[in-house]
């Protein structure tokens, strides 16, 4: 009998340690924080508990305003962010200073319902950095009801006749670029004159900016504050759903095709972690949830078959053809970055 005890007794001592240990793994699992860098108002805000409730890892969830102010924050290395939402040609400039992790795709097969359109691009050849998470072009939302011309070409950003009711992008590339556009030069140019001449377009227009910004214009478009706006589509989408009233434009001049990216940075300590939370995002329901909140359009084929029909069905949510035939992307400009951020700056400070 006292050997059958003391066999019961290390019987249960021995299961007592083994769930004592998966109770630590459980811990552990549940200790990890993600560190999450995204642009505002970017995601549905259920989407974080989702992932929270899944997989017992924790996020802190940050927003940034540009891809200028990323890359500022990741190269200063203050907070060891694990999963970053940079724009297409940010993507480029990151992993040419090294400052982003390969993928590991066998923990990302979600990425296999993404549009072939949108990988292999100029900023990620080989496709080993990023997985892209919500594409758009750029062009014009404005109050039809106001704004009376035919709002076809960026011109009408120039009109006097719409004096302070105009609100520009608070971005470099994106300001910058349509300008170019409008004068007849690419997006992408080096040309030290063709940057002079949108520095001096966009400085004489400033007297009927009525303000720059990134996320609130379309809290002032929907509230009345001002009548148009360059625009993200999916922004312009959002602001059409709250007042019907607004309508959007791509003018003829051309413009940007953009690709907002899931990327890691390489000074993430939670890599797999990370992927995880990029393979949830690739989930149809989850990719389908968020599309439909943002108003953006999902590179994800079987997210879009679950949208609403009205929203899978507009061409300027989900244009066919080729990104050439759409527009230009921006290219990573090496070191000639310096020069739209110095003119960049000339622009906002100009009197």
């Amino acid at each position: 009998m006292k050997k059958i005890f003391i066999s019961i007794l290390i019987l249960t001592l021995f299961l007592t340690g083994c769930s004592s240990n998966n109770n630590d793994d459980g811990a552990k699992k549940s200790d990890i924080t993600l560190n999450i860098y995204n642009w505002g108002d970017f995601i549905d805000p259920d989407v974080i508990n989702m992932f929270e409730e899944e997989t017992g890892i924790k996020v802190n969830y940050e927003n940034f305003n540009n891809n200028e102010e990323l890359l500022a924050k990741i190269e200063a290395g203050s907070t060891n962010y694990d999963v970053l939402f940079p724009s297409d040609y940010m993507v480029g400039i990151m992993r040419e200073k090294g400052l982003l992790q390969t993928l590991n795709y066998s923990n990302i097969p979600n990425a296999e319902y993404i549009d072939k359109r949108f990988t292999g691009l100029n900023y990620d050849p080989k496709q080993e950095y990023n997985v892209p998470y919500m594409w758009q072009t750029v062009g014009i939302s404005y109050n039809s009801k106001v704004v009376t011309d035919p709002v076809d070409s960026w011109d009408i950003l120039w009109n006097e006749k719409y004096k302070r009711n105009i609100i520009m992008l608070d971005s470099s590339r994106d300001t910058i670029g349509i300008t170019l556009k409008k004068l007849g030069y690419s997006l992408n140019t080096k040309d030290d004159k063709e940057l002079e001449e949108a520095k001096e377009e966009l400085i004489k227009q400033k007297e009927l900016v009525n303000s720059y910004q990134v996320d609130y214009y379309k809290t002032a478009l929907i509230g009345g504050e001002a009548d148009m706006s360059l625009a993200w589509s999916g922004d312009a989408m959002y602001i059409k759903s709250e007042n019907p009233d607004f309508e959007y434009s791509i003018p003829k001049e051309g413009t940007n095709v953009s690709i907002d990216c899931m990327v890691i940075p390489t000074q993430s300590q939670h890599k797999k972690e990370a992927e995880m939370f990029i393979n949830f995002m690739n989930k149809p329901e989850i990719a389908a949830k968020n599309a439909e909140y943002i108003k953006y359009s999902s590179p994800n084929l079987e997210a879009i078959k679950l949208l609403p029909e009205e929203e899978r069905n507009n061409p300027q949510m989900y244009p066919e053809g080729s990104i050439e035939s759409l527009g230009e992307i921006f290219i990573d400009l090496g070191d000639y970055n310096q020069v739209y951020d110095k003119i960049w700056t000339q622009i906002k400070t100009a009197n």
